[in-house]
């Protein structure tokens, strides 16, 4: 290959690669969607995703010949892709549509899953495994080829740093789905159609029969293989770890999580860049297995930096309203943090190939095929992250924790460059191998476990951990929760970093509330769905009534209904050990897409909407599948916070939820007589409420365990229980108008969310809304005196 070549090809695979990860997030979006976000579902996503990488990077060598022109090929799969991406996103909803009406649960459900996921993602990401080994048979295996295709491979991984960044900050933050996956075709055709033109004008070299890189030349290949694959084990299972805790310290937003990918993509990409530097100085193999053994210590760093230094870092983050100056600050912590081994992972790929190039057929001058030698690396790589993913998401870390998990990993990394070591020829390896095994050991035993303060308040540690005592942790499989207790004896349960209940009196009122409202005003409710089991506060409160003959609760983690009984046994009633009561153990959105039941109440208390992923629990189409999982005469109510939220984001949540139940409602639970979070409330049916059949309902002997919830919220009457009424969509309609409604294709309320995090207006938009509420006779009725103590209560509640 000319030399001048080399930067035309270089920055045409670094485009490859960014139009590559902006399909990856699209995809992984939409296809969280149909098939859910437990992370079996994750697992099987990535499964297909890496999945198909591996074949591609295994199949073309054997399907193509070294004598056809590589850039010819190379861009036949760039339009291939672009042609597959676009396929793939038209069809994915039919897919998603008919994989909803033959899912079921348990092992055929997952294996459908498995199938929807492969018929979406192996054919392009096939396409995608099979550029690097096809790009790397134009430059050959001859030295100056193999530290090519090192730099080919940190290109491609530093476009994906751009892919990663301009998706999850700009495509999808200002447009949608659609105009991300018409960029990423774009940018395919653009490469296709460039690198088609230069084929026709660049004939492809001659066979090469130079020595390969370095001196030494060894036989066998496996031990390469085998390191690297313990390599990309290694560094994906370390991401998913990382990812999570630093997910958990920085707000789990998506932009977080586009930073903490683009700070992992970058240290490859850099990595591989000094490994490719190195590869004339040094024997490959010996490199190799040095690069390991230093993987460790950046190991040891990373989690003594995540557990022991940055959640003490003296941080408080609702200092500056500005979304940039936070983000900025976390692309610093994960920058320090993620960087060192990340570096060193990088270097490993291009040492591989070096390492497999290294052959006695080169040394003999017999044609190598560069195809198949990066296309086996490659997979080899690819392989060991699958691996290595799924077995510290789906086992280790709701097995043994993530510090052992840790630990394991960074043994795994020490044993990999012992192998590699053992097998080089530098007369010193035996003594550094010995060194490595023990400084490995002694490094893996420092590693700490993750403060239950950072699980409790994660990116406000350094503000709410001053008067909190974590009396109890655990790592699920989904999700990671705390217990804390505060000096005035109430109790909380926080996940993931973020406080999902508490005891305190406000927060009481809101559960209760959103069990306690579709309750009461439905005539008699039978059957309930609650999302998310969080306290279990919520659907406790359905134990109270006489006519309830079924609770179902869907929650993501395993770990928290029986912890919640644990320590909110007296606030929920023990629900889950309620024999009326069936958990499903699944992703909310999946489950109400694939169940057949109905039920007269759904009660809906998620995760707060700005960390990623809970916005599809307020899209359009999930709310059209809740009415859809209604009786006739069925309620919805929906929890939605004001804190730590904008106008923006709460405009949007009210107008999608507006435009999905004809008839709706917003119920404030206000703190300190100023607004904090409400509740909506919706049905298909117009909202009349008579305030005096209510209270007299209330005051009937089977409706004696009713009286008493409400009363230990300090709601006394049915006219208490009304007046934080706030407005119905005919009133706040005008004030949602033109607001965005957050879609499935677009999910745009992710990134609204996600960008006012820092917004400190709870009560300003609480304000905003009550001057749209319009008379209380336009919803209740009752006696004179009812309605005359119904608008003062009303007043009283708002401060007006």
């Amino acid at each position: 290959m000319k030399n001048a070549n080399l930067p035309v090809i270089l920055v045409l695979f670094s485009l490859s690669g960014c139009a590559a990860l902006i399909y990856e997030i699209v995809w992984y979006q939409l296809l969280q969607l149909a098939i859910g976000s437990t992370q079996v579902s994750l697992g099987i996503l990535l499964a297909a995703f890496m999945g198909g990488l591996t074949i591609g990077s295994l199949m073309l060598p054997r399907f193509t010949r070294p004598a056809q022109n590589p850039l010819r090929i190379y861009a036949a799969l760039e339009l291939g892709i672009g042609i597959c991406g676009l396929l793939v996103f038209w069809v994915m909803p039919w897919i998603s549509q008919a994989y909803f009406a033959g899912a079921s649960s348990g092992l055929s459900g997952m294996l459908l899953r498995g199938v929807i996921a492969a018929v979406c993602l192996l054919l392009p990401t096939a396409l995608m495994g099979a550029s690097l080994p096809c790009i790397a048979r134009f430059v050959k295996a001859t030295p100056e080829g193999i530290v090519a295709w090192g730099w080919l491979y940190a290109g491609n991984t530093l476009g994906a740093v751009v892919g990663c960044l301009t998706a999850g900050f700009w495509l999808l933050r200002i447009y949608d789905t659609a105009v991300a996956t018409y960029a990423a075709v774009a940018i395919n055709l653009v490469i296709g159609s460039y690198s088609y033109w230069l084929s026709r004008t660049e004939l492809p070299p001659r066979e090469t029969s130079d020595p390969p890189v370095g001196k030494i030349v060894h036989s066998s290949q496996w031990p390469v293989y085998l390191t690297i694959a313990i390599s990309g084990a290694c560094a994906l299972g370390a991401e998913v770890i990382w990812t999570r805790l630093l997910g958990m310290l920085l707000g789990a937003t998506v932009y977080v999580f586009a930073i903490i990918l683009a700070v992992f993509l970058l240290g490859l990409a850099l990595g591989s860049a000094a490994g490719t530097a190195v590869l004339r100085r040094s024997d490959a193999r010996a490199a190799l297995g040095w690069s390991q053994i230093l993987v460790t210590f950046g190991i040891a760093w990373s989690a003594y930096m995540i557990a022991d230094s940055l959640p003490y870092w003296p941080i408080d983050t609702m200092l500056s309203r500005s979304p940039w100056h936070m983000f900025q600050l976390d692309l610093v912590r994960c920058l320090w943090a993620l960087l060192p081994p990340t570096l060193l992972w990088g270097a490993s790929m291009p040492l591989a190939c070096a390492a497999a190039a290294n052959s006695k057929d080169a040394a003999e001058g017999n044609t190598v095929d560069a195809a198949r030698i990066v296309g086996r690396v490659y997979a080899a790589n690819t392989i060991g992250a699958i691996i290595g993913a799924l077995a510290t998401s789906l086992i280790l870390i709701s097995w043994i924790g993530t510090q052992n998990a840790q630990r394991v990993i960074l043994l795994l990394a020490a044993a990999a460059g012992v192998l590699m070591l053992m097998r080089s020829a530098s007369k010193t390896s035996y003594l550094a191998a010995g060194l490595g095994t023990a400084v490995a050991c002694l490094l893996a035993m420092k590693i700490d476990p993750v403060p239950g303060a950072l699980i409790a308040y994660g990116r406000r540690l350094p503000v709410y951990s001053k008067n909190s005592t974590i009396v109890y942790t655990a790592e699920g499989r989904n999700s990671s929760l705390a217990i804390g207790t505060y000096g005035d004896g109430s109790v909380e349960i926080d996940v993931n970093g973020h406080v999902e209940a508490t005891t305190e009196p406000y927060d009481m009122r809101l559960q209760r509330m959103v069990g306690h409202l579709p309750a009461l005003l439905h005539p008699k409710p039978r059957s309930v769905l609650g999302i998310g089991f969080g306290a279990g506060v919520s659907a406790g409160t359905f134990t109270r009534y006489p006519s309830i003959e079924k609770i179902t609760i869907c929650e993501i983690e395993p770990l928290i209904p029986p912890t919640s009984t644990k320590y909110f046994a007296r606030q929920n009633y023990e629900v889950f050990l309620n024999p009326k009561t069936h958990v499903e153990f699944d992703d909310a959105r999946h489950y109400l897409m694939t169940t057949r039941e109905k039920f007269d109440v759904i009660a809906s208390d998620p995760l707060d909407v700005f960390v990623k992923g809970t916005a599809a629990l307020y899209t359009r189409e999930y709310f059209e599948a809740v009415k859809r999982h209604l009786n006739p005469g069925g309620i919805f109510t929906l929890y939605v916070p004001l804190y730590e939220s904008d106008t923006a984001t709460v405009k949007s949540e009210l107008a999608t939820f507006f435009d999905a139940f004809p008839y709706s409602s917003v119920w404030a639970n206000n703190q300190n007589g100023a607004g904090y979070d409400m509740v909506l409330m919706g049905q298909m049916e117009p909202l009349r409420i008579d305030v005096d059949a209510i209270e007299k309902r209330l005051r009937q002997p089977d409706y004696a365990p009713v009286r008493a919830s409400l009363e230990d919220i300090q709601i006394s009457s049915a006219i208490s229980l009304f007046a934080p009424y706030t407005g119905s969509n005919g009133d706040l309609g005008v004030w949602t108008h033109g607001a965005e409604i957050n879609r499935d294709r677009n999910l745009k309320l992710m990134y609204m969310a996600g960008w006012g995090i820092n917004s400190n207006m709870p009560d300003l938009i609480y304000r905003m809304m009550l001057q749209y509420r319009g008379k209380a006779d336009a919803v209740f009725n009752g006696t004179p005196a009812t309605m005359k103590a119904l608008s003062a209560a009303m007043l009283a509640v708002s401060g007006q």
